[in-house]
């Protein structure tokens, strides 16, 4: 293997230690800009108590960042599949540690939703260049080479969740905000320097597989969006993003509305806070379910997959709704629920690419991750609707009932039709409105 700063000749195959070296580092920088979306629920109440705002308005600020992360990734996308991933992971680096310093100086409102749109861009640009270049390193193992570079996005939260609520303490959310902004920006620059993209021959090719179903042509973006069953898998993302966007945002304050944020609970010998354990078993499970359910894809095919991570999660809502008010199943129960969310950021993106190719692989899935956005914008009403009932029951029955129907959406409606549309394509003479791949 060459170093890390070395690319293997075009049309030599590039060795395997190789690509997991390039799939290591993107890991890393996802690892950096976790903070951005799961720390973001202990500094909720910190700034509700200081300036007095309402818990709903401040949540937009959590809407807007996940929106910005989202709706411009096709464009980062579209960036990173001309010129490469490394200029777009230093720009989106700089930016997630501008957003949050800025985030640390607002004094109003519209000042912290400037700081979060400058975050949200900045971790979009991160986000959509790794997952993007780990499909097209890995087109043999799409859904654990997605899952895993997910994964550090979805875990990398873990390890900070104590220090950042420490810094908090001791110092004010204003000083964890800019001092973990940027450290995390410096770390991502670093990173970037190292990261490449796969020339023609780096890589193997699609694997052929009963369970998996993966095109041989290259779908560009245009032609993505003129697909119906894009717009399928587009919306079954929005119903299941929503749920797991709403308990990540509002962890905290469910808990506090609780009255539980505050006991103590001892499990597997260790003892925290309601809210701390529970925010670290969280990022660990949403992690490790990223590249767990992404390799059982890998073997079953997506589609089955969702069926069971997808009702799963409809369960673990339900059950938290009759059972969240107990510290200890809190606990184990949100738990549940991130371990079966946290794998759409695996099998969305790898379903995606298995339909309609690598070579704009970092568009097309950057497209299909706008749908996150779209759900976010469903968090703020979440508030308004436990503000108008004065409890979390409609929302956790809402989410469960949502995720329920994409589980059921994934085995009866996309298995099938998926299957005929990449049937279809390897037929099809048509090649003017389908880019061939080079």
């Amino acid at each position: 293997m060459g170093t890390l700063t070395e690319s293997a000749r075009p049309h030599e195959r590039a060795s395997d230690a190789y690509r997991w070296t390039q799939l290591a580092v993107g890991v890393i920088c996802m690892v950096m800009i976790a903070n951005l979306q799961y720390g973001w629920t202990f500094f909720v109440t910190d700034i509700e108590q200081k300036f007095g705002w309402d818990r709903a308005s401040i949540q937009w600020a959590f809407t807007l960042f996940v929106l910005f992360e989202t709706w411009l990734v096709p464009v980062e996308g579209w960036f990173v599949d001309q010129f490469g991933p490394r200029v777009v992971v230093i720009f989106g680096g700089v930016l997630c540690g501008v957003g949050w310093v800025v985030n640390g100086m607002a004094e109003s409102l519209s000042a912290l939703y400037a700081g979060q749109i400058i975050a949200g861009i900045g971790a979009g640009a991160v986000y959509g260049t790794c997952v993007g270049n780990a499909l097209k390193w890995f087109p043999d193992k799409r859904g654990l080479a997605a899952g895993i570079t997910a994964a550090g996005f979805g875990a990398g939260a873990a390890l900070t969740v104590a220090p950042i609520q420490s810094m908090i303490a001791s110092s004010g959310y204003q000083a964890a905000f800019i001092n973990f902004g940027i450290g995390q920006a410096v770390v991502i620059c670093i990173m970037a320097l190292f990261l490449l993209a796969p020339k023609a021959g780096q890589v193997p090719p699609p694997v052929v597989k009963a369970n998996i179903v993966q095109t041989r042509r290259d779908y560009s973006p245009g032609t993505v969006l003129k697909q119906p069953i894009f717009w399928l898998m587009y919306f079954m993302f929005v119903i299941v993003g929503a749920g797991g966007l709403m308990v990540t945002a509002n962890l905290k304050p469910i808990a506090a509305d609780l009255h539980i944020d505050k006991v103590s609970v001892t499990l597997l010998g260790l003892t925290m806070t309601t809210v701390t354990f529970a925010a670290t078993i969280d990022r660990i499970l949403n992690g490790l379910t990223r590249p767990f359910f992404g390799w059982i894809s890998d073997k079953i095919g997506r589609e089955n997959t969702m069926f069971i991570a997808f009702g799963f999660e409809g369960l673990g809502i339900y059950l938290l709704y009759l059972y969240g008010h107990d510290p200890v199943l809190f606990v184990i129960l949100t738990g549940l629920v991130f371990f079966a969310w946290g794998e759409i950021y695996s099998l969305f993106p790898s379903t995606c690419t298995d339909t309609f190719g690598s070579k704009f692989a970092a568009t097309n899935a950057g497209l299909l991750y706008t749908a996150k956005g779209t759900a976010a914008l469903l968090v703020p009403f979440a508030s308004t609707l436990q503000h108008a009932t004065g409890n979390w029951d409609a929302v956790f029955l809402i989410a469960a009932g949502a995720n329920i129907l994409a589980s059921l959406l994934a085995i009866t409606v996309l298995k099938p039709w998926r299957r005929r549309v990449v049937a279809n394509a390897q037929h099809e003479p048509d090649l003017g409105r389908v880019a061939p791949a080079e």
